[in-house]
């Protein structure tokens, strides 16, 4: 295997209300928001044109998640491997990659029919320099965007799509109750950009929550402090993860998606890494908040 995934490059959603969305992802989380037209509203985060992008629907979800390769011979190559492991794919054309401001991409549907898979290679970098409106740093660059987990209903097929056709390698497990265990996996140093669990009662199918990191901690408490005027969107407490570190909380964005903002996450070495098990997913914080 030559090709593979490179980085969780860009996330698109859709809303009901993107005015609020903008307003939102600049006060709170320091997104620097390039708003095209009355139904296109992109993010940015670091260099690249955007990294977020958000479209009007009848109601909030993710529509599309991309995903980077170097170039050409990698996308063809991969196109081959899903192709062989049974997954539909389809060459979207030019007028889409423009519109994605990417080179090429190739999509297919998630296994559980939650969103669309695009993978691309040369996502365009702005010639204006990235100014959050909060002063935040975001890691990105060559990491791309955080790491998205999803529930899944069959942990094995996304185990063989993203470890054995698309490259990613493992990172490690944690058992979170018998019988159901999460598995992290990562394609650059950042210790995972995608996880999953299998599905438990009262958590549908798909995205549960997608992460930013940035560098500062202060970034993450006066987004703390934004969220206790509108407690609802509270969704996890302030706590620190057991495998990659990342000190964080979780918050309900108004695309009705749940976003870890963190702080702070370790680096893998694939020379040196070796994958384990945990038994808690936090040393501390991260509690459940009910909002009934």
């Amino acid at each position: 295997m030559t090709a593979r995934v490179t980085a969780l490059g860009y996330l698109q959603f859709t809303a009901t209300d993107l005015d609020h969305w903008e307003e939102f992802g600049g006060r709170v989380l320091g997104l620097m928001a390039d708003r095209r037209s009355a139904d296109r509203l992109l993010f940015r985060i670091d260099e690249k044109a955007y990294r977020l992008e958000v479209r009007p629907g009848d109601r909030g979800g993710v529509s599309a998640v991309g995903w980077e390769t170097r170039g050409p011979a990698e996308l063809a190559e991969l196109e081959e491997r899903l192709t062989a492991a049974g997954y539909e794919v389809t060459r979207p054309g030019e007028a889409v990659a423009r519109e994605r401001m990417v080179s090429d991409l190739i999509r297919f549907r998630d296994p559980d029919d939650s969103y669309d898979h695009e993978i691309y290679w040369g996502l365009s970098t702005s010639s204006q320099r990235f100014a959050s409106p909060v002063g935040a740093e975001f890691v990105a660059g060559t990491e791309g965007v955080g790491h998205i987990l999803q529930v899944v209903s069959d942990r094995d097929r996304y185990a063989s799509l993203f470890l054995d056709v698309l490259g990613f390698r493992l990172s490690d497990h944690i058992d979170l109750a018998p019988g159901l265990t999460a598995t992290f996996t990562h394609c650059n140093p950042r210790h995972h950009s995608f996880a999953f669990t299998p599905k438990v009662e009262g958590r549908p199918l798909g995205v549960g929550h997608f992460m930013l990191e940035v560098t500062d901690l202060d970034v993450i408490g006066r987004a703390i402090e934004h969220i206790e005027d509108e407690p609802h969107r509270l969704l996890k407490t302030f706590g620190r993860h057991s495998n990659d570190r990342m000190v964080s909380f979780y918050l309900l964005t108004p695309s009705d998606v749940g976003l870890e903002f963190g702080t702070g996450g370790i680096k893998i070495d694939d020379e040196t890494w070796t994958p384990t098990r945990y038994d808690t997913a936090h040393f501390w914080g991260h509690h459940s908040v009910d909002h009934h």
